[in-house]
């Protein structure tokens, strides 16, 4: 952590106690009491990027009108991964900022699954340039498993050498809960490196014996809950459960009951991810506390949740609050019960001009789809009789698969796809040059009832996943993938319906977050004219090949049995 001043100490404590004007007033607001839930008129003084003063009147130099606006700390993600955004860190913040989002926690094991720590320098470099406060938990499983093949693979001795790096909060999620309950070698070497730091979970379904052996190990925060009788045991043994909705992850109505003012201590908020075009739609944060409020969550207890108690759960003690001593991050608000956020400081600077300012870096990673050679629809190809075979079934608002067993029509030897049972073909490719390998299996849930649609993002090792109802469809948005560096393809009839390039890693676009928007926008017209029934098909897709999440998963290996962890075909 970097040491401040004496000279900056001293200039705070005069600004602060009054014998010299504060840098920057902001004048005639509402404070909303995070103590007591009272909304009490005041001005802020600021000296720098940090708050001097409050309750109370001051005069100086520079005066922001607050003309009775309600005002909150800044909101704070406690977990994402920005590379889900499908954008830059730097179009990232310029697209959430102005949601009051003015600190995000993110672990960046998709692009390290892809660059290894090529990506950790990458996110600590842009993060140090950055106008809200971008914290990195240094990613534990890259790969997750050891059913997939990866682009790279960290070890402890990878990650130590960036753990002091001042952007740096601890290590990312733990997702290898078998690897830490069985005493893996690596899981503990990481565990050990790391003990003392903060240590992020995830623990889907983990209860009773399990969960404490977990917790024995120092994690102590988990995104995975999705039930309110699994977060309230979490939050009983000490954890903070961080209540999640993303683009395809959606636990807030489930956990909203649990979250009251005597239980907000110990539960804060995360997206997991949001993509531009559900943040234009919906927002970010600001969403998660509008949505709670509307489920009958005190203001008091959601705006605790998405401000100090998730500070307070990562260690970061300058934050939280609107108090003396604590980083100016301020957002104003229209109405505070539907959270309408109409101006943010970031670290005491109003964020457009800031944001005009800083200098960006450019992003590794281009050309990193590449496959031994060009697929063919008869690489798609699923032998067999069709009777009793296993296929995933999609839970919509969750990453969760179910194990489905079905009588699957078959000619010729070769089992097919039945879309009047929504029944589709789905494929892992492996695209990080390093072998040839193709998981071959069957998903219900999509609607899908022609072409195919391709994904170069699939958590987490980021393979190529696609699914379809035509084998010929579905090489023909592989081999699309492979030609623009990686991104979103729709194929139908054998032609290139509608796609989104994402040449960073496979992951990322390197064009405006506006641009990426509205791509998406076209892309998810083209799926429902194919017959996708899903809001966010895409996504789904991407956590089809992700094996620590139950119940049935693919890679390129084949279909995962997740609670065995083994490759059954």
């Amino acid at each position: 952590m970097s040491r401040t001043s004496p000279d900056i100490i001293a200039r705070r404590i005069r600004q602060g106690s009054g014998q010299e004007p504060p840098d920057l007033v902001v004048r005639d607001v509402r404070l909303f009491d995070l103590v007591t839930g009272d909304l009490i008129p005041t001005d802020i003084a600021i000296c720098g990027d940090t708050i001097v003063g409050m309750l109370d009147r001051y005069q100086g130099p520079n005066v922001i009108e607050g003309n009775g606006r309600v005002v909150v700390p800044g909101f704070i993600d406690t977990h994402l991964h920005v590379e889900s955004s499908l954008v830059t860190p730097f179009e990232f913040e310029r697209c959430v900022l102005p949601h009051g989002v003015t600190t995000a926690i993110c672990d960046p094991h998709e692009m390290a699954n892809v660059l290894g720590t090529d990506a950790l320098r990458y996110f600590l470099d842009a993060a140090t340039r950055m106008v809200m406060d971008l914290r990195v938990n240094l990613s534990s499983c890259v790969p997750s498993s050891s059913v997939e093949t990866s682009g790279a693979n960290l070890g402890a001795d990878d990650l130590t050498p960036l753990m002091d790096h001042p952007k740096v909060i601890g290590l990312a999620e733990v997702m290898n809960m078998p690897g830490v309950l069985a005493g893996d070698p690596d899981c503990l070497a990481k565990l050990a490196a790391f003990s003392g730091r903060h240590i992020d979970g995830h623990a889907p379904l983990m209860r009773g014996r399990a969960l404490n052996g977990y917790l024995a190990a120092g994690i102590s925060t988990d995104h995975e809950a999705t039930r309110a009788d699994e977060a309230l045991e979490k939050i009983r043994k000490g954890m903070t459960v961080l209540i999640r909705e993303g683009s395809v992850c959606k636990d807030l109505a489930a956990l909203a009951p649990l979250l009251t003012v005597e239980t907000s201590p110990f539960l804060a908020f995360c997206t997991d991810d949001r993509n531009p075009l559900e943040i234009a739609h919906e927002g970010h944060i600001d969403f998660l506390i509008r949505s709670a409020i509307a489920r009958g969550v005190p203001p008091l207890a959601a705006y605790r949740a998405a401000s100090l108690t998730a500070a307070r759960a990562f260690g970061l003690a300058d934050r939280g609050m609107l108090a003396p001593g604590r980083r100016a991050d301020i957002v104003f608000l229209d109405d505070l019960e539907t959270c309408q956020v109409s101006d943010v400081l970031a670290g005491g600077r109003p964020i457009g001009p800031a944001l005009e300012q800083r200098r960006t870096i450019p992003a590794p990673g281009r050309d990193s789809v590449i496959l031994r050679r060009p697929v063919t629809a008869e690489d798609f190809t699923v032998s067999g009789s069709g009777t009793g075979h296993p296929v995933m079934g999609i839970i919509p608002g969750q990453i969760i698969t179910d194990f489905l067993t079905l009588d699957l029509s078959a000619r010729h030897g070769r089992v097919e796809a039945d879309c009047d049972r929504d029944v589709a073909k789905v494929a892992v490719v492996a695209r990080h040059g390093l072998n040839g390998n193709i998981g071959r299996g069957f998903v219900r849930g999509f609607g899908l009832r022609r072409g195919a649609l391709a994904s170069s993002v699939g958590h987490d090792a980021h393979n190529i996943c696609v699914v379809g109802a035509d084998d010929g469809d579905m090489a023909v948005a592989v081999n699309r993938l492979a030609e623009i560096g990686g991104g979103f393809v729709i194929v139908q009839d054998g032609q290139v319906r509608a796609e989104l390039p994402l040449p960073i890693a496979g992951l990322m676009s390197d064009a405006p977050f506006e641009t990426v928007r509205d791509q998406l926008e076209t892309l998810r017209a083209a799926t429902r004219a194919m017959g996708v029934t899903l809001e966010e098909p895409f996504l789904q897709l991407a956590f089809l090949p992700l094996p620590v999440v139950p119940h049935l998963k693919i890679t390129d290996h084949g279909l995962v049995d997740v609670g065995q962890m083994r490759v059954i075909g």
